[in-house]
């Protein structure tokens, strides 16, 4: 008598093959993410103090200009992108290396650029998060634009997020940890500083406004001061894509895995 079964035959018998790739990379994004939005300090960075100076330049009466959140709302845009894609990547990628958690997950199925890849698809769901949030802030405090503005203003931003996640990546692949820590919260400061003062500090001369601009934070500031405005800023445009370029190009081949001594 021939045995019988439910099963059709062969329906239990191993077939192993690598997951597809874009399945790969949604989970390895979707970590990413996870490990953002759980890490305190990258919240205060992206979150916390900019939506309080958003708040804190638009309601407390320390500006001498009529309607501060036009140039306050821009530039807190910004700063929130700077935090997420060059001080949090900085930060948390040098300490991966540091633990040697990026060694292990390049052991895994996914490839090194995919690890990459990851990183930056996370960093674009929270700066994201961030336009989204910080623009109905705004609105709520009174800002008004078209929809058409607000559109340019993320795609913008967008490209800020491309040019400070590079920064963020070449400084967290090339240093030590502790040097990173340090430096990069230190860059933060005075990229902050800068973004700060060229929008609502005293009017600056087309010199010194155009060599502030070459900063990437202050160059982010005017390109989404003019989205806003229903323009396009060339000259701050073209700064933004130049660190962008040379950040990448830079870390394609300086990049390293694993911290020295591992």
């Amino acid at each position: 008598m021939a045995p019988t079964t439910r099963f059709p035959e062969g329906t239990f018998a191993p077939a192993p093959k690598r997951a597809p790739m874009g399945r790969v990379l949604a989970s390895q994004t979707k970590l990413e993410s996870t490990l953002i939005w759980r890490h305190g300090e990258q919240m205060l960075l992206t979150m916390i103090i900019p939506l309080a100076m958003l708040v804190g330049f638009t309601l407390v009466p320390v500006l001498d200009r009529e309607d501060p959140i036009v140039t306050v709302f821009p530039m807190v845009l910004a700063v929130a992108t700077m935090s997420a894609g060059f001080t949090g990547q900085a930060i948390a990628v040098g300490f991966d290396r540091r633990y040697g958690a990026l060694k292990r997950i390049g052991a895994s199925a996914l490839p090194k650029w995919g690890i990459i890849a990851g990183k930056a698809g996370a960093v674009a769901i929270m700066v994201t998060a961030q336009f989204l949030i910080f623009s109905a802030a705004a609105l709520a405090l009174g800002y008004r634009a078209p929809v058409a503005a607000f559109a340019l203003a993320y795609v913008v931003t967008m490209l800020g997020t491309t040019a400070f996640t590079a920064m963020g990546l070449l400084m967290g692949g090339t240093l030590g940890a502790e040097l990173i820590l340090g430096l990069a919260n230190l860059i933060w400061f005075v990229l902050l500083g800068a973004a700060t003062f060229v929008a609502v500090g005293p009017e600056l001369g087309d010199g010194a406004r155009t060599a502030l601009t070459l900063l990437p934070s202050v160059a982010l500031t005017e390109s989404l001061i003019a989205a806003f405005d229903g323009r396009l800023a060339w000259y701050p445009l073209a700064v933004l894509a130049a660190w962008g370029l040379a950040c990448a190009i830079a870390a394609t081949r300086l990049f390293r895995f694993e911290a020295k001594g591992d």
